[in-house]
């Protein structure tokens, strides 16, 4: 997830600025004045993704399942609030090709390699993030919380399909060999609705 701080001048904001992937670094020369709201929102949602899977109630899965689905589309719903939805979108996109470039230098992300379905999985989830956002702007956040809570079990996210034991499935339910994953951009993995399991 996108974290940069922009305190001028800083050595940490330098070091931050040259860890972002290129099309990130693109979106916070494009939007300066949004790149520290987009940094504390970002910490602000890896906390509340925290609390949540402590609580339970979707799992713990921050690679692929319920919770991951929660952080992206609730990253959106804050990031649409307070910098707007386009400027949400294409960030939470600049974040998704920067997967790609980290896939390409074998960079890990969430533990594992990032590939092109995960990258669709967020992407969708941070579509249904903003849609949730622009329908209910009246709500506070408690109450949007809940209400993405309920959507993913309702099945209107997006998850990676896996069996009890966390092994990644095809969308035949057949198991995906470790080995036949690594090092691969396009692969078998298969995006369920979010209520299957």
């Amino acid at each position: 997830m996108f974290l940069f701080s922009v305190n001028a001048f800083s050595q940490n904001t330098i070091n931050s600025f040259f860890d972002l992937s290129s099309p990130e670094r693109w979106w916070v020369v494009i939007h300066p004045f949004k790149a520290k709201k987009a940094f504390n929102i970002s910490k602000e949602v890896l906390k509340t993704t925290d609390s949540i899977s402590k609580l339970g109630v979707i799992g713990k899965d921050i690679n692929g399942g319920q919770l991951d689905a929660f952080k992206h589309s609730f990253w959106l719903v804050k990031m649409s609030n307070i910098i707007g939805q386009n400027s949400a979108l294409k960030l939470g996109k600049a974040h998704e090709k920067g997967n790609h470039q980290a896939f390409k230098k074998h960079r890990l992300e969430d533990g594992t390699l990032p590939d092109k379905i995960s990258s669709e999985m967020d992407l969708f989830n941070n579509k249904v993030g903003v849609h949730i956002f622009v329908q209910n702007k009246n709500l506070n956040e408690k109450e949007l919380i809940g209400l993405l809570l309920s959507e993913i079990q309702n099945g209107k996210m997006k998850i990676i399909k896996k069996d009890a034991f966390n092994n990644f499935l095809t969308c035949d339910g057949v198991i995906i060999p470790k080995d036949s994953l690594m090092g691969k951009w396009e692969n078998k993995k298969c995006l369920i609705p979010s209520n299957n399991k």
